[in-house]
């Protein structure tokens, strides 16, 4: 087992043991908005983005996007898939983690698809150039609606403000819980951000 599985197992277990430590209602009204915001992303997805990413990368197997230590997961991540998942799918998602499926893709693409119930932001907002391309280039208005979903995720993402993602690792840490996916507490450039917009 690599870094990358290591520090995804361990966040899982943490999130996994620690929930039922929070009033699961106050968490599930707090991610309301951001659910919300992630099934407006992926029904502009499906209908703009997908036709082309399953005939350019998803069939032929070619897609880089997905490689195994090339995900950035964010401890929300966890935490709002968890919230939305069974303890059977958790379960599967740990075995996926454990176990990757062999080809060096993602260790969290298995046979049945993606182990996540809510897949990680970075996952949902990824679309490589050449697919912006073919997508955008024939409507400028499709490019603006992507552009206005991008701002809408900084919202809940980009700690320049107080967001949903820095809210959830707070909760965790005040329970005594780190994490090597605590980017908003950890990582040196979001924690200049936070910096900035106390002064």
């Amino acid at each position: 087992m690599n870094d990358y599985q290591m520090e995804q197992r361990e966040t899982l277990q943490i999130v996994r043991r620690h929930l039922h430590q929070i009033p699961l209602e106050d968490l599930e009204k707090q991610i309301t908005a951001y659910l919300d915001f992630r099934q407006k992303t992926a029904r502009f997805y499906n209908a703009h983005i997908e036709p082309v990413c399953e005939k350019k990368c998803f069939t032929t197997g070619i897609s880089g996007c997905c490689t195994k230590d090339g995900i950035i997961v964010f401890f929300a991540d966890v935490v709002i898939n968890a919230l939305q998942s069974t303890t059977r799918q958790l379960d599967h998602l740990e075995l996926a983690i454990d176990s990757p499926a062999p080809g060096g893709k993602c260790i969290f693409l298995t046979q049945s698809g993606c182990a996540w119930q809510v897949k990680p932001i970075v996952c949902e907002m990824f679309i490589c150039h050449p697919a912006r391309q073919q997508a955008f280039a024939p409507s400028p208005s499709k490019a603006q609606e992507w552009k206005a979903l991008e701002q809408e995720r900084k919202t809940f993402t980009w700690p320049d403000q107080p967001v949903l993602f820095e809210r959830l690792e707070s909760v965790f840490l005040n329970l005594g819980q780190r994490s090597t996916l605590m980017h908003i507490h950890k990582s040196p450039g979001l924690l200049r951000v936070k910096q900035n917009r106390d002064r």
